[in-house]
């Protein structure tokens, strides 16, 4: 499924085509796709919000397979081998935010699906030192949202910097806040987690999970927050979210891009309401291969399984639609690419 481009300001759409096998090159993997996980960033990429590095491009980064061919310098990886590809393809490792393992802010940095073909085909190829292991006792479908908004999760949860105890807030309950709440609880299991939510369905679903308060945007929790999430793509939960903070505390925005239809409410945003008192506002940009195999390798630990709802290659537009539109899922989205899906007993020789 690529994406051609589109007029500017108008909604895109992914095309069903053949394309020619990759060839990896000497230091890559060739990948079968089992599965790749929806994300709101492949949105972006196809309404405009983020420039592909060239078009056409195949989007998805939540990538779950198979390795079915190895270059020439690639050692240390067996054919058939389960890995997954996530938003990271691969950086330079020479800059400076590489040497001090930020690769996440390199200059040079590719990311899958949209500086690099993704998931959303059969094939696709990756540099070896950026694919990851999956562990044995996780599925293809339950592993792939892991790969980015568990990892993109895991990395604003440690950006948040709360101390056990101290309410934490999470503004907005998709994807990537439905594994944030999970791993919250393990790892902050005296802190009070509050969501805010615009639809009376997530808001339920996170009180399933464990939330202990749940309400929109302009309620308030019934504590201030030391740090709060977000995950929205819109403006308006950021300045009602900023209002719901304790003194020193901090917005983490774990987002690439927003969107513009309501940059109003940024109009709202008053110093001694919002922003006086230290609280701070910190974006989280990217993710490195550590925090996506630090998010793989906790996940069987915690015993935390994404919610998710399964769709085929061929409905793609119509996950993309479905987020534009603002409904709703228990989780994540997930695409079967290939007609297999590898259960978690299989191993790396089947």
């Amino acid at each position: 499924m690529i994406f051609r481009g589109t007029a500017t300001g108008s909604a895109g759409t992914l095309e069903p085509v053949d394309l020619p096998a990759p060839k990896p090159r000497e230091d890559e993997l060739l990948v079968r796709v089992a599965v790749c996980g929806v994300c709101r960033t492949d949105l972006d990429v196809v309404d405009g919000r983020l420039a592909p590095a060239a078009l056409p491009v195949v989007p998805g980064h939540q990538v779950v397979g198979r390795v079915e061919a190895l270059g020439a310098g690639v050692t240390g990886v067996a054919l058939g081998e389960r890995v997954g590809v996530a938003w990271i393809h691969s950086a330079c490792g020479e800059c400076r935010w590489c040497r001090e393992g930020r690769e996440n802010l390199c200059p040079r940095f590719v990311s899958t699906g949209c500086g690099h073909d993704g998931g959303y085909a059969e094939l696709l190829t990756v540099p070896a030192d950026f694919a990851h292991r999956i562990p044995d006792d996780l599925d293809d479908l339950s592993a792939a949202p892991l790969l980015c908004a568990g990892a993109i999760g895991w990395r604003a949860l440690r950006a948040a910097d709360v101390t056990d105890g101290e309410p934490l807030g999470l503004s907005g309950f998709g994807a990537s806040a439905h594994l944030v709440l999970q791993l919250a609880r393990h790892r902050l299991p005296r802190s009070p987690i509050y969501v805010f939510a615009r639809q009376p369905e997530e808001r339920r679903f996170a009180l399933e999970l464990g939330a202990a308060w749940a309400g929109t945007s302009d309620e308030r929790a019934p504590h201030p927050c030391a740090a709060i999430i977000d995950t929205t793509p819109a403006w308006t939960p950021v300045v009602d979210a900023l209002a719901r903070l304790a003194p020193g505390g901090r917005l983490v925005i774990n987002a690439i891009a927003k969107q513009r239809g309501d940059q109003d409410a940024l109009l709202r945003l008053d110093y001694t309401t919002h922003l006086w008192m230290e609280r701070e506002i910190r974006s989280v940009a990217n993710v490195t291969r550590a925090d996506v195999r630090e998010m793989l390798a906790a996940a069987p630990a915690m015993g935390l399984r994404p919610t998710v709802e399964e769709l085929p290659l061929e409905q793609a537009n119509d996950a993309l639609d479905a987020l534009r539109r603002g409904d709703r899922v228990r989780g994540a989205r997930v695409l079967r690419v290939s007609p297999r899906v590898w259960p978690a007993s299989a191993n790396a020789g089947r």
